[in-house]
Order: structure tokens, then C-alpha cells, then sequence
């Protein structure tokens, strides 16, 4: 099924989690000691995935989901190829995501700090500073944990999902300021090793004189 523009910026490229105060201190109330114990093992697992591939499916907040495949290269690179028909293919390079869309031809860029990927593709993950962890919640194979903009400048939330045995990352939820769901789940995530630096370069196709812009 065909996928929204404003589904992939939710999920991938504009969501409202990050912003100005990421990365800066933000107070908040602690956790509990159980809560903060899965928070720090849910850290240092991603720490750990220093390079992986996986099958994703997305699903938009009308149900309507797509598919491709997911490479990760940490800290800051991400390469996700959607399958056609979407023509949509986003990739961090470590400092920008960009997001070029085949079918329409356009060509879009945005810090890879103002998106949600910059959560778990940091060097040193950090959940105690800019985001705020509002909820950690235990199901029967694994957990979830749900942060938002620690500063409240921006609305919306991500939520890290967790398998438990064995421990790996599952999945993600952006949910933006309306309470509109996008969900990404990720399919046979492994580890990788030795990919290929091409796959997280992106350059904008579009002749120079073509405008460009952010959305």
C-alpha cells in the first residue's frame, strides 16, 4: 500500500521529539529503581549495536504500511530503502537525514538531531538529557520505554520498543501532538559488520538550479 509524506516525516524525518533542547539538560522526576535499571539496559544494548540490518514494515496512523530494508551504522548513520512502489528513500549521514522521494522528485534534508533516529544513533545515548522518560512499560516479552522533549518546546513522544529474550530492539512509535500513531517494527534485526560507506551517502539528483529547501 501507498505511504504519506507526512507518515515518513513522522516517523523518520521531522518528528516533534527532538528540537532545540536536545542534548541540553532538562529536569525531570526520577524513576523508579526498576524502571531506571531496563532504561540502562535498553542504553547499553544500543551502545552495543554498533552495525545491524533489518526488514521493516511502517504502519501509518490509517493502518496503511509499507516496507523495506533497514541498515544501521553507529553512532549516526541509517540507511532505510523503501519498497517500490514508494520510491521513497531516507538516509543519515551522521549530521543530516535526507529524504528523497523518486516518484516526485523531490529532495528533502533535516538535522539528524531534530529527528527521532538521533535517540538511539548517538555516540553516547543519553535518555537524562533533553528527552524525559514518561512511561516504562513491561509486557510479556519485552519492554517499552516512552520519552518526549524534556523542555516541553516541542509535542509528541517516541516509544522504544524491547524484545527481552534475547534483548534486541524491536521497534519504535512516533506519536505527534494530535496523539497520531506511526509505528516502524523491525524484522530479523542482526548484527552486521564491514557495510558499506556508500549506503549512507544521499546526494540531493536535482540539477543546482532546481530550488531547494527543508520542508
Amino acid at each position: 500500500m501507498t505511504f504519506t509524506r507526512r507518515s515518513l516525516t513522522l516517523a523518520l524525518a521531522a518528528a516533534p521529539l527532538a528540537g532545540p533542547a536536545f542534548g541540553q539538560a532538562a529536569p525531570q522526576a526520577p524513576l523508579a529503581a526498576a524502571d531506571q535499571a531496563l532504561v540502562d539496559r535498553a542504553v547499553a544494548y544500543l551502545e552495543g549495536l554498533t552495525e545491524a540490518k533489518a526488514r521493516f514494515a511502517q504502519t501509518d496512523a490509517r493502518g496503511r504500511t509499507t516496507t523495506g530494508q533497514l541498515f544501521l551504522k553507529r553512532p549516526g548513520k541509517a540507511r532505510f530503502a523503501y519498497d517500490p512502489p514508494s520510491g521513497l528513500l531516507v538516509v543519515s549521514d551522521g549530521g543530516v537525514v535526507s529524504v528523497q522521494d523518486a516518484r516526485l522528485k523531490t529532495f528533502d534534508s533535516y538535522p539528524l538531531a531534530a529527528t527521532p533516529l538521533s535517540l538511539f544513533l548517538a555516540r553516547t545515548i543519553r535518555l537524562d538529557r533533553g528527552v524525559a522518560v514518561t512511561r516504562v512499560a513491561r509486557m510479556a516479552d519485552g519492554f517499552a520505554i516512552t520519552a518526549r522533549d524534556g523542555r516541553k518546546e516541542t509535542a509528541g513522544t517516541i516509544t522504544l520498543t524491547f524484545t527481552d529474550a534475547p534483548l534486541a530492539l524491536a521497534g519504535w512509535t512516533v506519536t505527534d501532538a494530535q496523539s497520531r500513531p506511526t509505528r516502524v517494527q523491525l524484522i530479523g534485526l542482526e548484527r552486521a559488520s564491514g557495510l558499506d560507506r556508500d549506503l549512507f551517502v544521499l546526494k540531493d539528483p536535482r540539477p543546482k538550479n532546481v530550488g531547494r529547501g527543508k520542508v
